[in-house]
């Protein structure tokens, strides 16, 4: 090296140490600041009786402060991330049905979110956490510990919550941030029936399921698996394993959704022109399956809310389990199902199949991803992607209930797989003591049967009452305003007849072809 070479290094070398001399001095300054005093409009981190001197014991509150900051930011953040699932489920029923039917099925997936929040607010969150105890990830509030319950072989049976009942009483920065997540999950399950009665529901009726489902249909069950209710007491009760666990929803969101989805399209019954007089089904496309394939994506983005946000704690790590149990069950769903149907169904990779299989493998995940490890993962997300093409066909077939979206083989079939199978494999390395009981939450494959037994209890549970309540809402709905649009209407497309507005103005429609003619 020249001697100008070094000069020049040196003055470089001083200029960098004269730089972070004065950035460690910054950063001095701001983290520790003067103990004579603040300036008028400072702020410190820590809170201390005397300015920049904190205790012990003054900052072990700060920390126990800012986790309960980072777990009410976790929830609020994947709150948002369910939330915008919305857009996904619009687009995805809406892309799979009829073009003259696409502004009804927009509006359904809309004002279920409007409908679903009232109803929620009104009664729902009172009934299903009314009575769930302390909140211990967002604060520790106190106040939801009033559960109804009955005495039954001598133990306290809960059956629903009675505090909480418009927010009232609950004036509570956690309670608060419960809500929001808690209703956006309700809005899930809601707006899952309104892709398989999509294209004949009046839409007078679906606004008046939306308000049943809402405050009591959803709250009832949830309260019983998530609220402190008595599927959740089985294990410290009856020693079945942990009782009825489902960590992010598959009974209590999805199995809901699709049970309610499978009621209301039996009373509701087929479109027209589904089904031929000797009962052979006839394939009735969607008309933007860009729009469905979009659609599967985005709710594809929001489960890592759905999925890694039920730990209710940022500061919980096994999130980064559950993100990617999340990501490779949907894969496998979807590589399942694609493969499936190319060579044992219909000889072609089907697009619809695709999707329908990457929300199957995401929803059989969404009960066990936090108990079960990533190999699981995979089977579990194979099974679900044959499982719902298995089950659409059968449904479609033998049941000759028109589900237009696959809703009920996605969202309730799968539903019910998600629950069995952490009853099979969850591996007993997460969740000491959940629902009150010790140790970890362990499966029939890794050695405790009674886990799987409170497993098929709480799916069977769902399908008795969520199908018993569901049936007498819809009957009664049917018998007062009816359920069914005219068949002339229905022949006409119903956004019309029902919405007023036309979803493509301008573009003619054959409406048994629905192929643009002209503009």
């Amino acid at each position: 090296m020249n001697d100008m070479s070094h000069k020049i290094l040196t003055i470089i070398t001083g200029i960098l140490l004269m730089l972070g001399i004065a950035l460690c001095g910054e950063a001095h300054a701001y983290t520790k600041p003067d103990p004579a005093g603040l300036q008028a409009g400072a702020t410190v981190d820590i809170t201390a009786a005397k300015a920049g001197a904190p205790t012990a014991t003054e900052i072990t509150d700060q920390i126990g402060k800012n986790k309960i900051a980072i777990n009410m930011v976790w929830t609020l953040v994947a709150g948002f991330l369910v939330m915008f699932m919305q857009v996904g489920f619009a687009m995805v029923e809406t892309g799979l049905t009829r073009a003259k039917n696409a502004t009804h099925t927009m509006s359904m997936n809309m004002m279920i979110y409007g409908i679903g929040i009232l109803g929620f607010l009104l009664c729902g969150f009172g009934i299903m956490f009314g009575g769930v105890g302390p909140l211990g990830t967002l604060g520790g509030f106190e106040g939801l510990n009033q559960e109804f319950s009955i005495n039954l072989f001598g133990h306290s049976i809960g059956l629903f919550g009675t505090r909480g009942v418009m927010l009232n009483g609950v004036y509570d920065v956690g309670v608060f941030s419960l809500f929001l997540f808690e209703m956006v999950f309700m809005d899930t399950a809601a707006t899952i029936p309104t892709g398989a009665l999509a294209e004949r529901w009046k839409f007078s009726a679906f606004a008046i399921y939306g308000i049943f489902i809402s405050t009591i249909i959803y709250p009832v069950y949830g309260n019983w698996v998530w609220g402190g209710g008595w599927l959740s007491t089985l294990g410290k009760d009856f020693g079945l394993g942990h009782g009825h666990v489902d960590f992010a929803g598959s009974s209590v969101v999805h199995m809901t959704g699709g049970v309610l989805a499978l009621v209301g399209a039996t009373i509701l019954g087929p479109r027209i022109g589904k089904y031929n007089k000797d009962g052979s089904p006839n394939a009735i496309p969607g008309h933007n399956i860009p729009m469905a394939v979009i659609g599967a994506l985005i709710l594809a983005f929001g489960w890592f809310g759905f999925n890694p946000g039920s730990t209710l704690a940022g500061t919980d790590l096994r999130i980064g389990i559950v993100a990617v149990n999340t990501m490779v069950a949907s894969a496998a769903g979807a590589v399942a199902a694609m493969l499936y149907m190319w060579f044992f169904k219909t000889k072609k990779p089907d697009p619809t199949m695709m999707m329908n299989g990457l929300l199957a493998g995401l929803v059989a995940i969404t009960a066990p991803s936090a108990f079960v490890n990533v190999q699981s993962a995979a089977l579990i997300g194979l099974v679900a992607g044959v499982l719902v093409i298995e089950a659409t066909f059968f449904i479609e077939r033998v049941l000759k209930v028109d589900d237009p979206v696959g809703a009920v083989a996605v969202h309730g079939v799968n539903g019910a797989w998600g629950c069995l199978a952490l009853g099979l494999f969850a591996d007993g390395t997460y969740g000491d003591g959940w629902n009150g009981v010790k140790g970890t939450v362990t499966g029939l494959f890794y050695g405790n049967a009674s886990q799987f037994y409170a497993e098929v209890i709480g799916v069977v549970m769902n399908f008795i009452f969520v199908g018993l309540i569901g049936f007498i809402v819809f009957k009664l709905i049917d018998i007062t305003i009816g359920n069914r649009v005219l068949p002339e209407e229905e022949l006409e497309g119903i956004d019309i007849s029902e919405m007023g507005v036309e979803a493509y103005c301008g573009i003619k429609l054959d409406k048994n072809s629905e192929t643009p003619l002209s503009r």
